[in-house]
């Protein structure tokens, strides 16, 4: 397998180390260049040939949204920061996922495996079209990994070591953080609207300056998610 050229961009150093040993435990990765800025990683994109970019936001100068919006065909891009509320910036983007820092090496691993699953997407044959599976996410209950599609899933409920998620078919309760599912679906159309409550955006069906509506069940919105929750809900 030709080797995934990477390019990390980001002006924290120790982000970036993190990023490289995380890169150098995958055989099929390697790191093309790394970039302390929006305006370098700009300059090199240019001469190098880059598969996927793992791109902070906050920089100097220009920002890594502003990067993406100048880019007339950018390469495949993962977001890596420490910020939340871009996550609704980025799905309209089309990144292939949103990690929130610090990046664990599992989480890293998932990102890419969503990365190659688009490329596999990408190179199927033409004349043998394939069904493109929606996307999904593993959950440990029990003994048993389950796996779930994400347009199934109405919402996340928080409950304290564990988590409930509300599906069209069944309702979970696996040991989770919230704030781990929360990374792993940013990407995947999903919004924290309350420090207890993930939605999925494609399931709301109404909403106030208050709460937001699922069919008939109402979802309280936290006062620190208020101004990002209503900016997505509104469009």
């Amino acid at each position: 397998m030709k080797k995934i050229r990477c390019l990390l961009v980001d002006d924290e150093p120790l982000a970036v180390s993190l990023l490289e040993k995380h890169v150098a435990q995958l055989d099929f990765l390697e790191v093309a260049g790394t970039c302390g800025n929006a305006l370098k990683a700009l300059e090199a994109l240019k001469p190098l040939e880059i598969d996927l970019v793992f791109l902070d936001i906050q920089m100097p100068a220009i920002s890594g949204m502003d990067l993406l919006k100048t880019l007339r065909h950018p390469p495949k891009v993962i977001i890596t920061t420490a910020y939340r509320e871009y996550a609704v910036d980025g799905y309209d983007l089309d990144i292939v996922d949103y990690l929130l820092k610090p990046i664990t090496f599992d989480r890293f691993f998932k990102a890419v495996e969503r990365y190659l699953r688009t490329i596999d997407t990408r190179l199927a044959d033409a004349s043998n079209p394939v069904t493109v599976e929606s996307a999904y996410i593993f959950v440990k209950s029990g003994h048993k990994n389950i796996r779930v599609n994400a347009d199934d899933v109405l919402y996340i409920e928080s409950m304290k070591d564990y988590v409930r998620i509300i599906t069209i078919k069944q309702t979970l309760t696996p040991k989770y953080r919230i704030s781990d599912l929360e990374a792993e679906l940013s990407a995947k159309g999903f919004l924290r609207i309350h420090r207890s409550f993930i939605v999925n955006f494609k399931k709301v069906t109404a909403f106030t300056a208050t709460d937001v509506e699922i069919d008939q069940i109402e979802l309280p919105i936290g006062e620190s998610y208020k101004e990002l929750v209503l900016k997505a809900l509104r469009g």
